[in-house]
């Protein structure tokens, strides 16, 4: 029996010998167009395209590609790509070309005749595209090779094809989309594998398919066997199956979109198929649901699960039940629940009148468990995750809990997976939770505070915002009326009261926490010891002894400017706004935002109560979603208000 090798180079040399005779060669000068009649360079027998194809969800744009040119769909085989560490994709405009250059040089260039692309090779005396779906550019001399498509591969392998460790195919991003997708087949010189990616970045994650020993190629042969070969003449299958003949059929294996190296077979004559389509016959792996890897989503996006249909060899990402995609063409990108998060404010009572668990069985995600309980019984299981804001679902098995927070990582079902899932949900399919109204005024508090923050930066602005925003729930301030009368009020209903210097004390920890600073005075953080437990802002005179409390309630008095309020007001009417926030970078480089912030403040602090803007039209206004008029010193009303 003859050497694997050597039988290798035997089929090697009948391939080189017989595409050359059906070669139909490209000379020097000839171009192609993205419009006209000059669009790709065909196979002799018409079977392959090597040119322009207009991308199917951008017309506009234009890949320069090899595909089968006698089928419907034109299916893409190859495309150019950058040259970069990680390739991208060329995608060129509407007016661009592709020529053989008097020189010998393939090179593509844009309306502008910019060079956006060439394959590298030099002094070429001719290229042709092969019958086997290769194009090939001659190098000097025309007998040998400068350069081919067969040894620049996409996400595609055809017959005939042979690739060497160093070699890898990419999957592409949607079937649409010819960015680089999440997966690739990489041959080194110890091992062949399939590994999942990081999107855009290329970062290898771990390997769902492995085969480990001295790599020599992987080889598409005429029998339509894909198989890897090792230099100890081991041939190890990749994918396999009982395909029809070349005469009959066109074949073709491509690493798909869901990480899924298929191989296919199409018919060439239409007989009584009126549509015919890619029929897959061999796989790898054989259950890509099954495959688990430590980092990333896994198959389908976070939040989703696998389902696997084996007999026609396809994959399909669910969504649970009241969660769905974040885009529903790109499901690689996960789910979202459609509700809010559970609060961490609520009690065991409170969780259980408010959320309860769609039940789900034979699914799980493998990798996204915090906690586990062993022995447990299941009522227990779900009344322990329920009670958890950061258990999103709990998993039940032989008398043992996993509790899962989002996201969930490498979703399946199947039969195989016997698994009871719970999955928390609001009752009654309420989009959005009503938490306790304590709960809630606390929360919405705490994110003005914070977002206030984020929002002005440290400078001058932050305490000026946060004295006229966070004292009450209702309104946004203490007019200058009140501060210096603090007289206590008749109406219950009114948060108005007046304070010893003992109590303003200890609601401040012993004024530790500073907000801002003025020319007379010192503004503290504190809370009150009430039911909903309020923030207040306090000034405390500091050039002023506290003796009495008379003292303090009176200030493949200074001057009017030197009082921030005053100063801010204007400021604002002389537009000079930027004064207020001298020598902060941040609030400087967008002076609009600035600006509309001081004037919400402003309206905030009119001392007539009816004049003051509602929390809501705060909102508004801050987030731009209505026109703030210019603040009054004294009348309008804040009905006029948009």
């Amino acid at each position: 029996m003859a050497p694997p090798l050597f039988l290798l180079f035997l089929q090697l040399l009948v391939l080189v010998c017989s595409s050359s005779a059906q070669a139909q060669n490209i000379s020097l000068g000839t171009s192609l167009t993205t419009q006209g009649p000059n669009k790709a360079w065909l196979s002799p027998s018409g079977d392959f395209a090597f040119g322009f194809r207009p991308i199917e969800d951008n017309s506009s744009f234009y890949l320069l590609a090899v595909w089968f040119n006698k089928i419907s769909d034109k299916t893409v085989v190859w495309y150019a790509k950058t040259v970069e560490q990680e390739p991208q994709p060329i995608q060129v405009p509407s007016g661009s070309s592709l020529q053989l250059t008097s020189t010998g040089v393939l090179s593509l260039r844009d309306p502008t005749g910019r060079e956006v692309w060439n394959p590298g090779a030099v002094g070429a005396p001719y290229a042709s595209m092969l019958d086997t779906g290769n194009f090939v550019v001659a190098a000097a001399g025309g007998s040998s090779i400068s350069w081919e498509t067969f040894k620049n591969p996409t996400d595609t392998v055809l017959i005939r094809q042979v690739l060497s460790p160093g070699m890898a195919l990419r999957s592409r991003l949607l079937t649409t989309d010819y960015s680089n997708g999440r997966f690739t087949l990489k041959l080194e010189a110890q091992s062949a594998a399939l590994y999942s990616m990081a999107v855009p970045s290329g970062n290898i994650y771990d390997s769902y398919w492995l085969e480990t020993g001295n790599v020599t190629n992987l080889v598409f042969n005429m029998s339509g066997r894909i198989y890897i070969s090792m230099d100890d003449g081991t041939q190890v299958d990749l994918a396999s199956a009982a395909v029809g003949s070349m005469e009959d059929y066109y074949h073709r294996a491509t690493l798909d979109q869901d990480g899924v190296f298929r191989q296919y077979m199409y018919p060439k004559k239409l007989g009584s198929l009126s549509s015919p389509t890619w029929t897959s016959v061999a796989i790898q792996p054989e259950n890509i649901c099954d495959a688990t890897t430590k980092v990333g989503s896994g198959t389908c996006g976070f939040n989703s699960y696998c389902m696997f249909d084996g007999t026609k060899n396809q994959t399909r990402c669910v969504c649970p039940e009241q969660y769905s995609f974040f885009d529903e063409q790109r499901k690689y990108k996960g789910c979202k629940p459609d509700f809010q998060p559970q609060s961490c404010d609520l009690d065991e009572a409170g969780a259980m009148g408010q959320y309860e668990f769609n039940l789900v069985n034979n699914v799980d995600w493998p990798l996204a468990d915090y906690e586990q309980y062993t022995p447990i019984g299941m009522d227990e299981c779900r009344r322990l995750c329920l009670i958890d804001c950061f258990c999103a679902v709990a998993v039940f098995y032989d008398n043992t809990c996993w509790k899962k927070k989002l996201p969930l990582s490498n979703g399946n079902m199947g039969s195989k997976v016997q698994r009871t899932v719970f999955i928390k949900v609001p009752l009654n399919n309420s989009s959005q939770p009503e938490f306790n109204k304590s709960s809630k005024w606390k929360t919405d508090k705490k994110g003005w505070i914070l977002g206030s923050s984020l929002l002005l930066g440290g400078s001058v602005l932050v305490n000026f915002a946060l004295i006229s925003c966070i004292v009450f729930s209702s309104y946004c301030t203490i007019t200058r009326k009140e501060v210096q009368s603090l007289q206590p009020s008749q109406d219950p209903g009114l948060p108005l009261k007046s304070f010893s210097y003992a109590e303003l004390e200890n609601a401040t920890n012993g004024f530790k926490e500073v907000l801002g600073t003025g020319a007379s005075s010192i503004v503290y953080k504190g809370q009150l010891q009430d039911k909903f437990g309020t923030y207040i802002a306090v000034k405390k005179i500091d050039k002023i002894q506290h003796e009495t409390e008379k003292e303090f309630t009176v200030e493949a008095a200074e001057e009017e400017q030197s009082i921030l309020t005053y100063w801010a007001n204007d400021c604002y009417r002389c537009g000079r706004v930027d004064l207020l926030v001298d020598g902060d970078d941040e609030a400087n480089i967008n002076m609009n935002k600035v600006e509309r912030f001081v004037a919400v403040a402003l309206w905030c602090l009119q001392e007539e109560p009816t004049m003051r803007p509602s929390m809501l039209k705060v909102i508004q206004m801050l987030d731009g979603a209505v026109a703030i008029p210019t603040p009054p010193d004294s009348s309008s009303v804040i009905n006029s208000l948009p």
